[in-house]
């Protein structure tokens, strides 16, 4: 079943008398339950690309499809509403709120969707436990170390039951063991939740734990790979 769609896309950027084609013409799709890398060297334009998919940005030509839904004609309100439902986000740098607990952090997705609050620790703990982080859910983000925050981060992208979740760069600030730990953790939480994951990376440990490599070169998909 198709998660995302991407029907010739692009993005231009204009830089004085240039113009940088930074995502020229894809056509991708992504199907549920993907844990797929989208690879490539600086400036091949991956991080645009993943922008896009996410409602972060918008393209100058084509179409992009959440869940067989075109978001080319929503408004800012509608695609924040999309992102809150069906996209969630791991970022280099965490972006966790330092003033509240790991598992606040993680609550606070689920407390802007709406949900019930009896239904938040059912929803977050098994998450943690996952993730290893059931016994440092109390902890606020500068008590923890830089895996564990990144890993809070996961449990926040993934609580709030998304479509997909886009990560970009995710490893980027951790040492190969912590990289390996937290690619295995996704690993689960892709198995278990059937959640479909999408990483922007130049990172060889995510590329070879990745099922699918889907590889970029000056705003174009060169090759797209599926693993057996």
């Amino acid at each position: 079943m198709e998660t995302i769609k991407l029907d010739a896309v692009k993005r231009h950027f204009q830089e004085g008398e240039y113009v940088v084609r930074a995502v020229n013409g894809v056509d991708l799709i992504l199907q549920k339950g993907d844990f797929a890398a989208l690879a490539g060297p600086s400036g091949s334009g991956k991080t645009t690309l993943l922008n896009l998919i996410g409602g972060l940005d918008r393209p100058d030509e084509g179409e992009i499809f959440i869940d067989n839904e075109a978001t080319g004609n929503k408004g800012d309100d509608a695609m924040t509403e999309i992102r809150l439902r069906k996209i969630g986000f791991v970022f280099q740098a965490y972006n966790l709120i330092p003033v509240l607990t790991a598992y606040e952090n993680i609550q606070f997705v689920l407390q802007i969707q709406g949900v019930p609050e009896r239904e938040h620790r059912d929803s977050i703990m098994p998450i943690l436990e996952t993730l290893g982080l059931d016994e440092l859910c109390n902890r606020f983000p500068t008590q923890l170390s830089g895996g564990q925050q990144q890993r809070v981060a996961v449990a926040r992208a993934v609580v709030g039951h998304p479509s997909i979740v886009l990560a970009d760069e995710p490893t980027a600030n951790l040492d190969s063991e912590t990289s390996k730990n937290l690619l295995d953790m996704m690993r689960k939480l892709n198995e278990k939740n059937d959640v479909t994951f999408l990483f922007s990376t130049h990172d060889p440990l995510v590329i070879e734990r990745a099922q699918r490599v889907i590889r970029m070169l000056d705003g174009q998909v060169t090759s797209d790979e599926r693993k057996n």
